[in-house]
Protein backbone atom coordinates (compact mmCIF):
# COMPACT_ATOMS: atom_id res chain seq x y z
CA UNK A 1 0.00 0.00 0.00
CA UNK A 2 1.38 3.41 -0.98
CA UNK A 3 1.79 6.53 1.48
CA UNK A 4 -1.32 8.36 -0.33
CA UNK A 5 -3.37 5.15 0.57
CA UNK A 6 -2.09 4.70 4.41
CA UNK A 7 -2.72 9.03 4.31
CA UNK A 8 -6.36 8.36 3.66
CA UNK A 9 -7.20 5.19 5.92
CA UNK A 10 -5.34 7.53 9.10
CA UNK A 11 -7.40 10.26 8.48
CA UNK A 12 -11.00 9.86 7.11
CA UNK A 13 -11.59 13.67 7.54
CA UNK A 14 -13.28 13.69 4.03
CA UNK A 15 -15.85 10.40 5.23
CA UNK A 16 -16.16 11.68 9.04
CA UNK A 17 -17.80 14.99 8.37
CA UNK A 18 -14.90 17.02 9.43
CA UNK A 19 -13.65 18.52 6.08
CA UNK A 20 -17.05 18.08 4.23
CA UNK A 21 -20.64 18.42 5.37
CA UNK A 22 -22.02 16.38 1.66
CA UNK A 23 -21.27 14.47 -0.81
CA UNK A 24 -23.39 15.33 -4.26
CA UNK A 25 -24.61 12.28 -6.43
CA UNK A 26 -24.97 11.72 -9.99
CA UNK A 27 -28.00 10.28 -11.17
CA UNK A 28 -26.56 7.09 -13.22
CA UNK A 29 -24.86 6.17 -9.41
CA UNK A 30 -28.18 6.51 -7.98
CA UNK A 31 -29.73 3.01 -7.96
CA UNK A 32 -26.88 0.94 -6.89
CA UNK A 33 -26.19 3.88 -4.14
CA UNK A 34 -29.85 3.77 -2.94
CA UNK A 35 -29.16 -0.15 -1.86
CA UNK A 36 -26.28 1.02 0.23
CA UNK A 37 -27.05 4.31 2.05
CA UNK A 38 -29.58 6.91 2.77
CA UNK A 39 -29.95 9.04 0.15
CA UNK A 40 -31.72 12.81 0.63
CA UNK A 41 -33.32 14.88 -2.14
CA UNK A 42 -33.32 18.64 -2.62
CA UNK A 43 -34.98 19.72 -5.43
CA UNK A 44 -33.99 17.16 -7.77
CA UNK A 45 -30.15 17.75 -6.41
CA UNK A 46 -29.52 13.87 -4.78
CA UNK A 47 -26.96 14.03 -1.90
CA UNK A 48 -25.95 12.05 1.60
CA UNK A 49 -25.13 14.19 4.52
CA UNK A 50 -21.31 13.02 6.48
CA UNK A 51 -20.14 11.51 8.68
CA UNK A 52 -20.86 8.75 6.16
CA UNK A 53 -22.70 5.94 7.49
CA UNK A 54 -20.17 3.27 5.73
CA UNK A 55 -17.29 4.87 7.00
CA UNK A 56 -15.51 2.76 10.06
CA UNK A 57 -11.81 2.62 9.76
CA UNK A 58 -12.00 2.63 5.94
CA UNK A 59 -14.71 3.06 3.68
CA UNK A 60 -17.06 -0.18 3.96
CA UNK A 61 -18.18 0.39 -0.13
CA UNK A 62 -15.17 1.55 -1.34
CA UNK A 63 -15.52 -0.69 -4.89
CA UNK A 64 -18.92 1.37 -5.21
CA UNK A 65 -18.37 3.99 -3.61
CA UNK A 66 -20.09 7.79 -4.87
CA UNK A 67 -17.79 9.38 -7.68
CA UNK A 68 -17.13 12.35 -6.21
CA UNK A 69 -15.62 10.48 -2.93
CA UNK A 70 -13.35 8.37 -5.34
CA UNK A 71 -12.21 11.20 -7.15
CA UNK A 72 -11.64 13.60 -3.89
CA UNK A 73 -8.11 14.48 -3.44
CA UNK A 74 -7.66 16.97 -0.14
CA UNK A 75 -4.66 19.58 -0.22
CA UNK A 76 -2.68 16.74 2.42
CA UNK A 77 -2.92 14.13 -0.11
CA UNK A 78 -1.84 16.19 -2.98
CA UNK A 79 0.91 17.11 -0.61
CA UNK A 80 2.14 13.74 -0.22
CA UNK A 81 1.47 12.58 -3.36
CA UNK A 82 3.39 15.61 -4.91
CA UNK A 83 6.29 14.71 -2.32
CA UNK A 84 5.85 17.97 -0.67
CA UNK A 85 5.23 16.33 2.46
CA UNK A 86 6.71 13.45 4.08
CA UNK A 87 4.45 10.95 5.35
CA UNK A 88 5.41 11.18 8.73
CA UNK A 89 4.58 15.03 8.49
CA UNK A 90 1.45 13.88 6.96
CA UNK A 91 0.33 12.26 10.05
CA UNK A 92 1.66 14.10 12.58
CA UNK A 93 -0.57 17.16 10.78
CA UNK A 94 -3.63 14.67 10.91
CA UNK A 95 -3.00 14.03 14.53
CA UNK A 96 -2.84 17.65 14.97
CA UNK A 97 -6.38 17.61 13.53
CA UNK A 98 -7.71 15.26 15.67
CA UNK A 99 -6.64 16.57 18.99
CA UNK A 100 -7.91 20.34 18.35
CA UNK A 101 -10.88 18.52 17.46
CA UNK A 102 -11.02 16.80 20.45
CA UNK A 103 -10.69 19.77 22.28
CA UNK A 104 -13.19 22.02 20.70
CA UNK A 105 -15.36 18.84 21.44
CA UNK A 106 -14.96 19.00 24.83
CA UNK A 107 -15.49 23.06 24.87
CA UNK A 108 -18.86 22.33 23.25
CA UNK A 109 -20.11 19.77 25.96
CA UNK A 110 -18.65 22.25 28.70
CA UNK A 111 -20.66 25.33 27.40
CA UNK A 112 -24.13 22.68 26.79
CA UNK A 113 -24.27 23.83 23.04
CA UNK A 114 -27.03 22.13 21.63
CA UNK A 115 -26.26 21.74 17.81
CA UNK A 116 -28.30 19.92 15.54
CA UNK A 117 -25.94 18.77 12.72
CA UNK A 118 -24.29 15.70 12.72
CA UNK A 119 -21.41 16.38 10.78
CA UNK A 120 -17.98 18.08 12.29
CA UNK A 121 -18.29 20.61 9.49
CA UNK A 122 -21.97 21.78 9.89
CA UNK A 123 -21.72 21.81 13.49
CA UNK A 124 -18.87 24.25 13.15
CA UNK A 125 -20.97 26.66 10.96
CA UNK A 126 -23.69 26.57 13.65
CA UNK A 127 -21.16 27.42 16.32
CA UNK A 128 -19.77 29.71 14.24
CA UNK A 129 -23.44 31.85 14.54
CA UNK A 130 -24.27 30.86 17.58
CA UNK A 131 -20.91 32.44 18.85
CA UNK A 132 -21.46 35.57 16.68
CA UNK A 133 -24.38 36.30 18.36
CA UNK A 134 -22.96 35.38 22.00
CA UNK A 135 -20.10 38.49 20.68
CA UNK A 136 -23.04 40.32 19.80
CA UNK A 137 -24.85 40.56 22.91
CA UNK A 138 -21.21 40.65 24.86
CA UNK A 139 -21.72 37.49 26.23
CA UNK A 140 -18.09 36.09 25.93
CA UNK A 141 -16.59 33.88 28.91
CA UNK A 142 -12.99 32.67 29.03
CA UNK A 143 -14.32 30.10 27.55
CA UNK A 144 -15.69 31.26 24.74
CA UNK A 145 -12.55 33.01 23.85
CA UNK A 146 -10.60 29.88 23.93
CA UNK A 147 -13.64 27.94 21.78
CA UNK A 148 -13.19 31.08 19.47
CA UNK A 149 -9.31 30.85 19.15
CA UNK A 150 -9.31 27.24 18.49
CA UNK A 151 -12.10 27.05 15.76
CA UNK A 152 -9.61 29.57 14.23
CA UNK A 153 -6.50 27.92 14.48
CA UNK A 154 -8.45 24.83 13.19
CA UNK A 155 -9.92 26.27 10.48
CA UNK A 156 -6.30 28.08 9.69
CA UNK A 157 -5.19 23.90 9.63
CA UNK A 158 -7.31 23.21 7.61
CA UNK A 159 -7.28 25.14 4.61
CA UNK A 160 -3.43 25.62 4.82
CA UNK A 161 -2.84 21.98 5.10
CA UNK A 162 -6.25 20.47 3.66
CA UNK A 163 -7.53 22.56 1.11
CA UNK A 164 -10.86 23.31 3.01
CA UNK A 165 -12.03 25.81 4.95
CA UNK A 166 -14.87 25.24 7.91
CA UNK A 167 -16.54 28.26 6.94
Amino acid sequence: MNDSSNICLSCGFCCDGTLIGYVKLDREELPVLRELMNIEDANGKEFFLQPCNKYCDGCNIYSKRPKQCANFKCGLLKSVEQKELDFDSAIEIINVVKQKKIAIEKMLASLQYELQSQSFHFKMVELKKLLEKTKSESLLTQTHLKLISDLEQLDSLLSNKFGISLY
